[in-house]
């Protein structure tokens, strides 16, 4: 029954639909420009910061990569962001999450102009997102999912969504984007103290999972017919697996599919979607910057 939506594959689409756009920026003046900062050595933050600065290159943006090492102080994260403030070259900035334990991510966030947060974190555009106002920037993962919920042709409009998780970096922002004008879906934001959260699941025509625990959504949570998101990545052990694990998502894909109308595999879902997304707001950030 399963359409399997593919999160490359529209990704790719989002993307050229970028290339578009920064080539008539180009053409009047304006090279968009994203910066990454990244403090430490983590070694799935270098990756994905390193895959950032690629598709930048690919499309024409300009980067700007800034390392710094695992015992930069706060003091020294805050004055590379304030540099990066008045830096008429950059349009967006990011810090890339999570920061060593002495760096005050909170903090960092608050620090970045709102004008040029393309991951969409900071309390302006927070406000921007629930007050449905245009010119803020939404984070890049829910961006991504509703985009993915378009192109496979679910219909939100009336729908019934759960969305299981609460993080601002993707539950919440979620269910803002559902709820919204856009969405116009009836919206419950279930997570570890939701009473008979299978239950809650079950009334969903659309689930979106972004709770963090490895194929945490089975069969008896999902109702035949329903469009599942699967925003989780999660490394579980196996030892058949060339490197000794296994990706999954939040949902036990292989039980659940059968019975959805649509559903984003893992990898290949979600993931995707979320470079996409930065790159179209930082496009975004270049527009508004005049």
């Amino acid at each position: 029954m399963s359409n399997i939506i593919d999160g490359k594959s529209v990704a790719e689409q989002v993307l050229a639909e970028c290339s578009e756009e920064i080539a008539a920026l180009k053409n009047v003046g304006i090279t968009p420009g994203l910066a990454v900062v990244l403090v430490g050595e983590d070694p799935a933050s270098k990756v994905y910061v390193g895959s950032k600065v690629r598709k930048c290159a690919e499309l024409g943006l300009h980067s700007r990569k800034i390392e710094l090492p695992v015992d930069a102080t706060q003091a020294e994260v805050l004055a590379v962001v304030e540099e990066l403030n008045h830096d008429p070259q950059i349009h967006g900035i990011l810090v890339q999450s999570p920061p060593p334990p002495q760096i005050d991510e909170e903090a960092i966030v608050r620090a970045i102009d709102p004008a040029k947060d393309v991951d969409g974190f900071h309390p302006t555009n927070v406000a921007k997102l629930a007050l449905e106002d245009g010119s803020g920037f939404v984070p890049c993962t829910p961006a991504g999912c509703m985009r993915l919920l378009k192109e496979a042709g679910v219909e939100t409009s009336g729908a019934e969504a759960v969305v299981i998780g609460r993080s601002m970096i993707v539950g919440k922002p979620m269910a803002l984007l559902l709820m919204s004008k856009e969405g116009n879906a009836t919206v419950t934001v279930a997570h570890s103290r939701t009473k008979d959260l299978a239950a809650v699941c079950r009334r969903a025509d659309i689930i979106v999972a972004a709770i963090g625990r490895p194929e945490f959504v089975t069969a008896d949570m999902v109702k035949e017919g329903a469009a599942v998101i699967d925003v989780g990545i999660n490394r579980v052990d196996d030892a058949t697996a060339k490197r000794g694990y296994r990706l999954v998502g939040d949902v036990a894909y292989a039980e659940v599919a059968p019975k959805c109308s649509a559903i984003t595999p893992v990898p290949g879902g979600v993931g995707p979607m979320t470079i996409a997304m930065l790159i179209a707001n930082t496009i975004k950030a270049a527009r508004q910057s005049g």
